[in-house]
C-alpha cells in the first residue's frame, strides 16, 4: 500500500494575497469550495491581517461566512497578533497560523518587528489559542537565505523552530520564501531543525522561482517530510520578497509525489479544473 503524504493548500491565502487586480469574494468561495471537492484535509482560506498592508485579504471574514464547510476539511487562517486572532475566532476558522522569520531583515520588512518581538507578539496569540482550544500551526520564513539578510544559518532556524514549537505549534512549516534554494542548503537546514522537532511536526513550503522547488521536495522527502505546502495554479509571491515566484504549483506537486509512490488522496480531475480556475482568476 503506497506511503501517504499530505498536501496543504494555501494558494486561496498565499497566493491570491499577492495579486494586485482584487479578486471578488464570490470567486474566493467557488474556490476554496472546489478544492475541498478535491480532496484537500486543510486549506488555507483567509489573512487576518490589516488591511491597509494586505488589501486583497481585507474579506477574510465574508470568504469564511461564504464558503460551504465540508466534514473532514480543516479552513486555515493567518492571524498575526490577538486582533487578527479575534477576527478569525469570530469568523469560525478551523485553525490559525503565526508567521515568523528566521531572518532580522525580512521579519522587520515583513513584520514591522525584529524576530524577538514578533515571538513576544505570538505568544499572546499561542496563550490565547490553547485557551480556546484552537489548533495552531507555524511558518518560518527565509529558511534558507533572505532578501536583506543574505544566507540563514541552519542554527537559526532550528532556534525558532523550537520556540515556535514551545508555543504549542502542532506543526510548523519551512519556507523556501526566495524559491532560490539550493537542496545541499535545504538539507543542511533540515539536519539543523530535525534536532529540535521531528519530521512528523514539520512542513516543507518551497517557491519555485529558481525552478528547484520539486528538487528540494525530494530532499525534504529524504529526511522524512510528509506534508508540503502548495498553491493551486502556481498562485503567490510575496510583497516583501522582490522576484520571488508563485508557491510550488499543487497540480505539479500532486503529479511529482505520486511518481515517487506516494498516496495524496486527492481527486486529480477535479484539481486540474481548481487550478484552471485560479489560472483564470490571475489573468482577470
Amino acid at each position: 500500500m503506497p506511503e501517504r503524504a499530505e498536501i496543504f493548500e494555501v494558494g486561496p491565502r498565499d497566493g491570491l494575497q499577492n495579486e494586485a487586480r482584487m479578486i471578488a469574494t464570490s470567486d474566493k468561495v467557488a474556490l476554496i469550495d472546489h478544492l475541498a471537492r478535491a480532496g484537500f484535509a486543510r486549506i488555507e482560506v483567509a489573512s487576518f491581517v490589516s488591511p491597509k498592508w494586505v488589501p486583497q485579504m481585507a474579506d477574510g471574514a465574508d470568504v469564511l461566512a461564504g464558503i460551504t464547510r465540508m466534514d473532514g476539511v480543516s479552513y486555515a487562517a493567518l492571524t498575526p497578533n490577538m486582533r487578527g486572532y479575534a477576527g478569525a475566532l469570530a469568523a469560525k476558522a478551523s485553525e490559525i497560523a503565526i508567521f515568523a522569520s528566521a531572518s532580522e531583515g525580512f521579519s522587520k520588512a515583513n513584520l514591522n518587528a525584529t524576530i524577538e518581538e514578533s515571538l513576544a507578539r505570538f505568544a499572546e496569540v499561542a496563550e490565547a489559542a490553547r485557551a480556546d482550544g484552537m489548533p495552531m500551526r507555524a511558518y518560518v520564513s527565509c529558511v534558507t537565505q533572505c532578501p536583506f539578510d543574505g544566507e540563514t544559518a541552519p542554527a537559526q532556524v532550528a532556534r525558532l523552530v523550537a520556540a515556535l514549537r514551545d508555543m504549542g505549534a502542532y506543526e510548523v512549516s519551512l519556507g523556501d520564501t526566495l524559491g532560490h534554494a539550493w537542496p545541499a542548503q535545504v538539507d543542511a537546514m533540515l539536519e539543523a531543525v530535525l534536532q529540535e522537532l521531528p519530521a512528523a511536526q514539520l512542513a516543507g513550503h518551497f517557491h519555485d522561482t529558481a525552478g528547484r522547488a520539486l528538487e528540494n521536495v525530494d530532499v525534504a522527502l529524504a529526511r522524512g517530510l510528509r506534508v508540503f505546502d502548495g498553491a493551486v495554479g502556481g498562485l503567490g509571491g510575496c510583497p516583501y520578497a522582490p522576484g520571488a515566484a508563485g508557491n510550488v504549483a499543487t497540480e505539479a506537486l500532486d503529479a511529482h509525489l505520486r511518481k515517487r509512490g506516494f498516496e495524496t488522496g486527492l481527486d486529480t480531475e477535479i484539481l486540474a479544473q481548481a487550478a484552471d480556475m485560479a489560472r483564470r482568476l490571475r489573468e482577470g
